[in-house]
């Protein structure tokens, strides 16, 4: 016996529940069935996935983790950051053994840290029974002193080995966490205890420009104006400040060398060999370069040209990590040189000179002819590439299962990393990784 259904009373439960928009939608001789319109996702919709070693606290579920019948100390796959889901996650970045998150709010807590916190690099967090201060298993506020908390966002987080930046959009630069080499960019105190240390500095500008953009290195930090100009500040010993000394320096100071003069729009640093962008699409380099970064010699402390990438057409995006460097063209195709696991195979672990990574090794078939990387990064050891499609593949050393690759093994050239969703943005740490995305549907 079939039963009757009522398809106008179907029809104003969906326009009730979906909106006359819905309604409006379908065709009017058509106005008499049933609607089902399934939800999708916009842009505002988003995920953020980690992976890596969990000892550490870095993924922020480490509690879940351990609680498991057979506890997890590394996850080898891309797993959803439940914290994130929560929030509008505007930035998020690694360091070495934790991850800091800045949230899209007006409510006076827009960042937050996780993993290890030996330094206070992400802020100052009473010891309790459970959660020690120096390491955090999930997801806490980091205080702040915003001036205006309503009215301030924070639009970008750079995490360093024990140092934080975060830049914001009215109140300039705050950073936290160990400075023994002034790399927060404040005065050296000899003896400081950076153990359960409150101090919180705020950079409002540099040389009266306000910042565009910021990049922690390994103990220095890197500043870019909205001039395009590169200031510095932390340990220089291998000449990563480009300051054309090797001393360490606290005060933000203008990179000296090649860059003088050029609107640089993007440096990279991993450790302590920089690369930085100019708006032409030219590179320059300077810091550690035992394995032939940038030059013959051993360290470079002012600002080259890099002559090696001029005739790789306009350079779209830069990415620097310990031994190797990486550039990518406007043309989508990717060239790295120096030394590690290269993306180009087991036998090759030593590149003078820029060498192209397949673009096949990306996903370029002739069924997909349109596919194109976009962005490059690297971590300290691990390098990833990230598609128009939104595509994520990596390649490198694999510590902690930090390639997202559903094991521990090392990987020789790039592999996709099964996600799940659109990958926007990617960061490295040591041995865990975190993946800003939007969802596909």
């Amino acid at each position: 016996m079939k039963t009757a259904v009522n398809t106008s009373i179907l029809t104003k439960i969906c326009i009730r529940h979906y909106g006359k928009r819905a309604r409006q939608s379908v065709p009017k001789e058509h106005h008499h069935l049933p609607i089902f319109q399934y939800p999708t996702s916009s842009d505002t919709d988003q995920r953020v996935y980690v992976w890596g070693l969990a000892e550490h606290g870095a993924l922020g579920n480490q509690r879940q983790l351990l609680r498991q019948k057979k506890p997890q100390h590394y996850v080898s796959y891309p797993k959803r950051l439940h914290f994130a889901e929560q929030n509008r996650v505007l930035d998020a970045a690694c360091g070495y053994g934790f991850s800091v998150f800045s949230l899209d709010t007006k409510e006076h807590y827009k960042v937050f840290g996780t993993g290890l916190n030996t330094d206070s690099q992400i802020g100052y967090h009473a010891p309790r029974k459970g959660n020690p201060l120096s390491v955090i298993l999930a997801p806490v506020p980091i205080e702040l002193p915003f001036k205006t908390p309503s009215q301030t966002r924070v639009t970008r987080v750079a995490a360093g080995r024990a140092h934080l930046m975060v830049l914001t959009d009215k109140e300039g630069v705050f950073t936290l966490g160990n400075n023994a080499y002034g790399q927060c960019g404040r005065r050296i105190v000899e003896g400081e205890n950076y153990f359960g240390n409150q101090v919180v500095h705020r950079i409002p500008d540099v040389d009266g420009a306000s910042v565009k953009t910021i990049v922690c290195g390994q103990d220095h930090s890197l500043i870019v104006s909205d001039k395009g100009e590169v200031f510095a500040f932390g340990w220089g010993a291998d000449g990563q400040t480009g300051l054309g000394h090797f001393g360490t320096e606290w005060r933000p100071s203008r990179v000296v060398g090649d860059v003088q003069g050029e609107n640089i729009v993007k440096v990279a640093c991993a450790a302590d060999c920089v690369l930085a962008l100019s708006e032409k699409g030219e590179v320059f380099g300077w810091g550690n370069t035992e394995y032939g970064q940038l030059n013959n010699e051993q360290q470079v402390n002012s600002a080259l040209n890099l002559p090696n990438c001029r005739g790789l057409g306009k350079i779209r995006d830069i990415a620097a990590g310990g031994t190797l460097c990486m550039v990518l063209n406007e043309d989508g195709e990717v060239f790295v040189w120096g030394y590690g696991i290269l993306g180009v195979g087991p036998q090759v672990d030593h590149l003078k000179e820029p060498t192209r990574v397949p673009r096949t090794l990306f996903g370029w078939n002739e069924y997909q002819p349109d596919t194109r990387v976009k962005s490059v990064t690297c971590g300290l050891s691990h390098s990833a590439a990230v598609t128009n499609h939104g595509d994520l593949f990596t390649w490198g050393r694999n510590r902690g299962g930090c390639l997202g690759l559903g094991h521990t093994k090392d990987q020789f050239f790039p592999l996709r990393v099964a996600i799940g969703a659109r990958v926007k943005k990617v960061s490295f740490g040591v041995d865990h990784s975190l993946a800003v995305c939007q969802p596909h549907v």
